[in-house]
């Protein structure tokens, strides 16, 4: 598409854009002159759908009139309310609703996947990941390392961007991988890296990984609900996410995992157990069946029961991904952030240049929605203009801004 910096070709292009109708099931919030913030943070904290408030207003009726009984007897039982988001995650994450399970937060999803899937060896131990990776990722993978008795000096392989770029090369991971196959335990990389928006190959990286009977694991905190995904048919071992940036479920919302159907079938693989992972004909024997049964499925990683409260708004949230899809989400998201680096790098005389660098890949295919912009002069203080227009970003150190138009509520008159 040919692009205008004329405001009326953004108008006609809200016109015409078949999902501009999704941007009233959510709250806007407003700025200071009452009307609705640009808001390009739903890379940190989507937006609540309006249909939240309704489902989360409904357990916590049941809950009022039910107590106890709410878990079997409520409108939605609480017992089974994790089955409720089976299949529609499974959808936004190309899975099969026995390898998927909404739990925990991403980094208690992390280490309980690891303490599957890291089984170090004398000889193959390491693990590679990409910088820099989300903090969170580090800190438990480094903790892992060291929980085996290990030197993350020697067990942590990182794939860093070649001088003078900001993004890692495909190149570069699948050379790591060969150069250091047999002693590879697991590949760990985010499906989009936070700080840069790089949107990395994974069905690449899987191939070259399990060619040689590496572990490949995803941290989809910035993919899902952002790219569209094939977890199943790209043959990846396991995957953790959250659900409270692009998915809207709203903060500390419950996240997830995906095990591939291989594993999640197989109860013979070592975990650290919880009771609602178990055998639900056995669950409530309790002291009288002492031993853990694992659901053959994803459910066999579940420790706890159902938090219904931070499970709700995500009800609300992949109801609309199911009427939207994730395919016109995706077609609207390129055309979104396609239209917003024309702009950036419209200015006259070639000051944008001078001025700032997207350190995003320029290629569709190889980023979702955001764009981070390192800004060259002052960067702080032109955070601070932004939010004083009513422009709702996000700044990293020390001198990146970014900007993640979402599909699903932003438009093109906002870029």
């Amino acid at each position: 598409m040919t692009f205008s910096v004329d405001e009326e070709f953004a108008q006609r292009l809200d016109t015409e854009d078949p999902l501009r109708s999704f941007r009233h099931r959510f709250h806007l919030p407003r700025g200071n002159n009452g009307e609705p913030l640009i808001y390009f943070a739903g890379n940190s904290l989507g937006l609540m759908p309006k249909s939240a408030r309704e489902i989360v207003e409904q357990e916590l009726d049941d809950w009022a009139d039910l107590g106890v009984d709410a878990h079997l007897k409520g409108k939605t039982a609480w017992y089974s309310y994790h089955e409720t988001l089976r299949e529609p995650i499974a959808r936004v994450v190309g899975a099969q609703p026995n390898e998927v399970i909404c739990m925990n937060s991403l980094t208690v999803n992390l280490h309980l996947m690891m303490a599957t899937f890291y089984r170090p060896t004398k000889s193959r131990f390491k693990i590679l990941m990409e910088e820099p990776a989300f903090p969170s990722d580090t800190y438990a993978i480094k903790t892992q390392i060291t929980h085996h008795g290990l030197r993350t000096k020697e067990a942590l392989i990182l794939a860093r961007p070649r001088e003078g770029q900001f993004t890692v090369q495909t190149e570069e991971i699948l050379d790591l991988i060969e150069k250091s196959a047999d002693e590879l335990a697991v590949v760990l990389i985010g499906g989009v890296n936070f700080f840069t928006g790089q949107l990395f190959d994974i069905p690449t990286i899987t191939d070259a990984a399990r060619k040689h009977g590496i572990t490949v694991g995803v941290d989809l905190a910035h993919a899902i609900g952002n790219v569209e995904l094939l977890l199943h048919d790209w043959n990846i071992d396991f995957a953790v996410w959250c659900s409270y940036k692009y998915l809207n479920a709203g903060p500390g919302a419950v996240a997830g995992a995906f095990v591939h159907e291989r594993h999640a079938t197989n109860t013979k693989l070592p975990r650290l157990a919880g009771w609602f992972g178990n055998d639900p004909d056995t669950r409530f024997r309790m002291h009288l069946e002492p031993e853990f049964i694992p659901v053959p499925s994803a459910d066999g990683w579940q420790i706890s029961n159902p938090p219904i409260l931070s499970m709700a708004p995500l009800r609300a949230s992949l109801a609309i991904f199911g009427a939207a899809g994730m395919d016109a989400l995706r077609q609207k998201s390129i055309k979104l952030t396609n239209y917003l680096q024309f702009l950036l790098e419209s200015e006259p005389d070639g000051q944008s240049k001078k001025q700032y660098t997207i350190i995003t890949p320029r290629q569709a295919d190889q980023r979702g929605c955001q764009l981070s912009i390192l800004a060259r002069e002052h960067p702080k203080e032109l955070f601070t203009k932004l939010e004083a227009a009513d422009v709702k970003c996000d700044f990293r150190e020390p001198n990146v801004i970014r900007a993640a138009p979402t599909p699903l509520y932003n438009t093109f008159h906002d870029v």
